[in-house]
C-alpha cells in the first residue's frame, strides 16, 4: 500500500510508519514538529524511520489547508492513517486554541483530502477520554459517549461525528480507533510513567493523583500498533443490522466503525508505580494529590468488537511492557 501517516514523529505514528516500512509499504508521513514535548525526541524517531526506503517526510501542518490539499493532489494513498493530534487533557484546560486548530480544523483539511482524492480508508485516532462521565466498566463502542469532561475528550468526539459525516455524504470507509493509555519506548515525555521514571532516577516526588486510587488500561505500543495495522486492512461496511431507531454507536448504515484498543486490564496506579519501581530497582519518593480536572478515576476497555472482526487482542503484560520501557529509557538517557 501507499500510506500517509500524519503525526509521523510522535510515539505511535513512528511506530506503525517502522512497522509498515518493514513489511514493503511506501509511507508519506508528515508531522509539524512542534515544541509541545522534546522536539529532539520527535527527530530522534525520525532518523530511525528515514533509514529505510520507501519514505517520504513532509513538515507540514494539519491547518495548513493550502499544504494538505496540494500533498493529496500530488499522491495517491490508498490508506490514511491520521494520528496527528494536539494531545493531553490537561493541556486542553490551558491552551485550547490549539486544540481547536490541530484536532477540528484539521482534521477537516484531511477528511477533505480523502474524499477528493477518492481514499479507501481513513483511519484516525481517537480516545478513551471520549467516555468521559460514563461510569458503567468496561467502557464499549456500543455505549453513549455524550459527557466529555475535556476539550482534549470532545475534540476528539468531534472527529467520530466529522467522520461519520463524510462516510454518509461521500461513502468514505473511516474507522475511528480510541487508544487506552499507550505507553512503551520512545513514548511521551508528559505521561505520567515517563515522569514517574524521571523522578525516581532523580530522587525527586513522583505525583499520585486521586491519592492513588486510579485504575488505567495501560496498552503496550506493540499491541497498538498490530491493532491498527489489523484495522486498516478491514476496510468497514455498512451494516445490514444498524437501525435508525436504536442506533448502534459503534457502527452505522455507511461504512464507518469505532473501536477500542486496550489491554482490556485495567491496573491499579500503585501497581503500575511499583513495575517501574521494579524495573528500575528503586522505590519512589509519593507527593499523594488530589484528582485534576477533566480527569477520570478509571478506564477500562471493552475489545470484543476487535477481536471478532480482526482476530486481534493486546495481552502485553505491565510488568514486561515497563521493563521494555526502562531498558529503552536508561539506554537514551543515559
Amino acid at each position: 500500500m501507499n500510506v500517509l501517516v500524519t503525526g509521523v514523529a510522535g510515539f505511535i505514528g513512528s511506530a506503525l510508519t517502522l512497522r509498515l516500512l518493514k513489511e514493503g509499504h511506501d509511507v508519506c508521513g508528515i508531522d509539524n514538529l512542534n515544541d509541545y514535548y522534546d522536539v529532539n525526541l520527535k527527530k530522534a524517531r525520525l532518523a530511525g524511520i528515514k533509514e529505510y526506503s520507501g519514505f517520504d517526510f513532509y513538515q507540514h501542518d494539519l491547518a495548513d489547508r493550502d499544504k494538505i490539499k496540494e500533498l493529496f493532489a500530488s499522491n495517491s494513498f490508498d490508506c490514511v492513517v491520521n494520528l496527528a493530534a494536539q494531545a493531553g487533557v490537561r493541556h486542553s484546560i490551558e491552551n485550547p486554541a490549539s486544540y481547536v486548530d490541530s484536532n477540528l480544523v484539521g482534521f477537516g483539511n484531511i477528511l477533505e483530502g480523502c474524499r477528493h482524492s477518492n481514499v479507501k480508508h481513513l483511519v484516525y485516532a481517537s480516545s478513551s477520554s471520549v467516555y468521559g462521565l460514563n461510569t458503567a466498566m468496561p467502557f464499549s463502542v456500543h455505549h453513549n459517549v455524550d459527557p466529555p469532561i475535556s476539550l482534549y475528550a470532545a475534540s476528539k468526539k468531534a472527529n467520530e461525528l466529522m467522520a461519520h459525516s463524510y462516510s454518509y455524504l461521500y461513502k468514505l470507509p473511516t474507522t475511528g480507533l480510541r487508544f487506552f493509555t499507550v505507553y512503551g519506548p520512545w513514548g511521551r515525555p508528559d505521561m505520567a510513567y515517563f515522569l514517574f521514571t524521571k523522578a525516581i532516577i532523580d530522587n525527586k516526588p513522583i505525583k499520585v493523583f486521586n491519592n492513588g486510587n486510579m485504575q488505567r488500561d495501560f496498552t503496550y505500543i506493540d499491541d497498538i500498533v498490530e491493532g491498527v495495522i489489523r484495522v486498516m486492512k478491514n476496510i468497514p461496511a455498512a451494516d445490514p443490522e444498524w437501525s435508525s431507531n436504536s442506533p448502534n454507536p459503534s457502527s452505522s448504515c455507511v461504512p464507518y466503525k469505532l473501536y477500542n484498543i486496550g489491554n482490556n486490564q485495567p491496573v491499579p496506579l500503585m501497581d503500575f508505580v511499583h513495575a517501574i519501581e521494579d524495573a528500575i530497582g528503586k522505590k519512589a519518593i509519593i507527593d499523594y494529590l488530589p484528582m485534576q480536572p477533566g480527569d477520570v478515576p478509571a478506564t477500562y476497555a471493552d475489545v470484543n468488537d476487535l477481536i471478532a472482526d480482526t482476530g486481534f487482542k493486546p495481552s502485553t503484560p505491565i510488568n514486561k511492557g515497563i521493563q521494555n520501557f526502562i531498558h529503552w529509557y536508561m539506554d537514551y538517557y543515559t
